[in-house]
């Protein structure tokens, strides 16, 4: 598929998604998220020799500014239904991917685009970079699941302020909160991100996979289920090969040391 409104390039085993409408801010059109959505299964379906992480991004100095507010204004009925639809599909390509996948907030981040990053694994962001629900403001709601995702990572009476109001939130406050993992200066953004995501290009997949997996499910709570699901994938990784390698190097080094 031939790209019109991304980038998706391919290095060092880190796939680079880049919403690439600078003119209008990244925000998302139709046949944008068409495009996100093939790049998410194109990395979903990689050899993980080939892809261990994605980073996603924007080019010029936005994310994404959430929804393309011309053609937003002119769907009909069916044409937003649709839009919702597919929006959710794109979120669930982002969380139910085999792949590590890493938001590189480098600007705005509203509405849509903010939603984007919350689905991510893990959010970097640069300095001073702004993000937001604003719906409200408009006499909407989130509709891609914003609010619950929030709701998750900082709880429910900062997600009910934020939303209900629309307001403007600074990187840094959502580095306090918890939601952004770290914070870069802006003119070493992209290499900072690039040096954080490869770092994750170093683990073993399958291992990735089951973590990213469990951490999801205990959002929705710890149950003895859970538990023991994330104890037979321990089990199953102790007995493997490059796990009995590890903890035999690591012993073998610990009695060097005596």
């Amino acid at each position: 598929m031939k790209y019109q409104h991304i980038l998706l390039d391919i290095k060092n085993k880190m796939a680079w998604i880049t919403f690439n409408r600078p003119e209008q801010l990244n925000a998302m059109n139709a046949m944008m998220m068409d495009e996100i959505i093939h790049a998410l299964d194109v990395v979903d379906k990689a050899d993980s020799k080939e892809i261990g992480v994605v980073v996603i991004t924007g080019a010029g100095k936005a994310f994404m500014a959430g929804a393309d507010i011309k053609e937003y204004a002119q769907q009909t009925e069916a044409q937003f239904d649709a839009f919702q639809i597919k929006g959710h599909s794109l979120y669930a390509g982002i969380e139910n991917n085999s792949k590590v996948v890493i938001a590189a907030i480098n600007g705005y981040a509203f509405g849509g685009g903010f939603e984007i990053a919350l689905a991510c694994d893990m959010i970097v962001a640069s300095a001073g970079a702004k993000m937001g629900l604003p719906e409200i403001l408009l006499n909407l709601i989130p509709g891609g699941g914003g609010s619950l995702r929030l709701a998750k990572k900082i709880g429910i009476n900062l997600t009910n302020e934020i939303v209900m109001t629309g307001r403007t939130l600074l990187a840094e406050e959502m580095h306090a909160r918890g939601v952004i993992n770290y914070i870069y200066p802006r003119e070493n953004f992209i290499d900072n991100a690039t040096e954080f995501a490869h770092s994750f290009t170093q683990q073993l997949p399958d291992r990735l996979q089951v973590i990213k997996q469990l951490t999801q499910e205990a959002a929705n709570g710890i149950t003895p289920a859970l538990q023991q699901k994330e104890a037979a994938a321990l089990g199953k990784f102790y007995r493997s090969k490059e796990g009995q390698e590890k903890i035999q190097s690591f012993y073998n080094k610990s009695l060097e040391k005596k």
